[in-house]
């Protein structure tokens, strides 16, 4: 027997309605002790995926009208008995109510119980169970339809199928090596090296497109780095469509990082507006020119800028050799100036450039457009399986490494005894990504990512 959890599946603030969750062995008696129908009919009666409407009362004194949904097992989001209770939205409200459902007999949930639940239960497996937090998360309709498609299955049915031919190979060698004098047909190293090459590179695909699908689901750490008074903050403001970092003509205004977060086409960057990368003698403005150094080591895209309407000068230079083996375009700012900059050598040195006015607005699409391009993204198929975590790739990466030194030892020669074990290791790590056998400390460390209340 289970525990029954509660929990508030709703954000605490005021809103048109609120629910609270109940699931496990005796959520129905413990809701029934709390909810007065207006039907006069206890909710024990009902059957599943049917509603009452009532009161929801402690000690006697109602606390707020309400409708209870029924849910019973194993037809329910955990698998468990389910009850929601939605009540009028509001912190107070919500929360009173709560505690007259912890003071029935419940306990609080834990941060991702109820999608734990569902999981323990076989209602979905690990990766649908990230897919949930990332439907969450979503920001973008990229994001959304990334996060539908795991949640649909489209990894495990992709991981399930690359299990069943490692499977397929390991059981037929295990025969012929175990039972040599059985009439089992002789192993075809050719068909088996061609199984495992199969294999590798669907689990190829799916880490080169990790990359890209993490850019639209969780946004990219992106620095805007140039000189002083090239128009980074200008351009942090256009991106982010309103007036996020201070603009002036003073050179130096930015000393420290300024942060946001904004969608650029199918991606979310997560911005920093740097201070101006020179030689200060100004103490606290050198401290951010290291920042804004540091910060561009960390990045996982660069937009570096440069003044369009004055030449390059070392700083510039310095901005470019700083970029060097980086994701970086190039942003040549002030447009809608005289051109002065030698564009031939940026072009040189950094292949995506683009030409903007941040005063004005203009070159946004060219932006979005490079950006998307960079990062892979205008090539994602959303209906493709993808790998949503870094829980996700190790476990990927684990399973190629195998299948390499499989198909090393086939090369080779090696025993077959030693190329299974391999193919079992492949095997092992495929099904601790789907958490079919994955170890509880894996599942504790998936679920403590979620919120309360899912």
């Amino acid at each position: 027997m289970s525990h029954t959890i509660a929990a508030i599946s709703t954000p605490l603030g005021a809103g048109g309605i609120g629910v609270i969750r109940i699931s496990g062995d005796d959520a129905i008696e413990i809701a029934d002790k709390i909810i007065v129908p207006t039907s006069g009919k206890p909710l024990s009666s009902l059957k599943g995926y049917c509603a009452a409407h009532g009161k929801a009362v402690s000690d006697g004194q109602s606390l707020d009208e309400c409708v209870a949904l029924v849910f019973r097992a194993p037809k329910s989001y955990t698998g468990e008995d389910t009850v929601e209770i939605s009540c009028h939205g509001g912190i107070y409200v919500t929360n009173r109510i709560l505690r007259a459902v912890l003071d029935a007999g419940a306990r609080p949930a834990e941060a991702g119980e109820f999608t734990k639940r569902a999981f323990l239960n076989g209602k979905l497996d690990l990766s649908e169970a990230e897919a949930v937090m990332d439907l969450i998360g979503a920001r973008n309709e990229s994001a959304m339809k990334v996060a539908m498609t795991a949640l649909e299955g489209a990894l495990s049915k992709k991981i399930d199928s690359l299990c069943s031919v490692l499977l397929s190979a390991s059981a037929h060698m295990g025969a012929w090596v175990d039972y040599p004098d059985e009439d089992i047909p002789d192993l075809d190293f050719g068909q088996l090296g061609e199984s495992l090459t199969e294999v590798r590179n669907e689990l190829s695909a799916l880490l080169d497109r990790f990359d890209s699908g993490k850019a639209i689901s969780e946004g990219v750490d992106t620095a805007i780095v140039g000189k002083p008074n090239v128009g980074k903050s200008a351009l942090m403001n256009m991106l982010s469509g309103y007036s996020r970092s201070i603009v002036t003509d003073i050179a130096g205004t930015t000393r420290d990082i300024v942060e946001e977060t904004v969608r650029l086409g199918s991606v979310v960057l997560r911005l920093a507006d740097t201070a101006g990368i020179r030689e200060s003698d100004d103490i606290v403005e050198a401290i951010g020119v290291d920042m804004a150094k540091s910060r561009i080591e960390r990045a996982n895209l660069v937009l570096a800028v440069f003044d369009g309407s004055s030449g390059l000068d070392s700083y510039d230079k310095e901005i470019l050799s700083l970029c060097e083996n980086k994701n970086v375009i190039a942003i040549i700012n002030k447009t809608d100036l005289p051109s002065k900059a030698d564009t031939d050598f940026i072009e040189s040195a950094i292949k995506n450039v683009v030409y903007v006015s941040a005063q004005n607005g203009d070159g946004m699409r060219e932006l979005t457009e490079k950006v998307e391009a960079l990062l892979g993204t205008d090539r994602i198929d959303t209906t493709q399986a993808m790998l949503a975590t870094e829980r996700q790739r190790r476990n990927a990466l684990s399973a190629l490494s195998a299948i390499d030194e499989a198909l090393d030892g086939i090369a080779i020669g090696v025993t077959m005894d030693a190329i299974n074990v391999c193919i079992d290791s492949a095997i092992e790590a495929l099904l601790e990504l789907t958490g079919k056998k994955a170890k509880e400390a894996v599942v504790d460390e998936v679920f403590s990512q979620f919120c309360v209340g899912k």
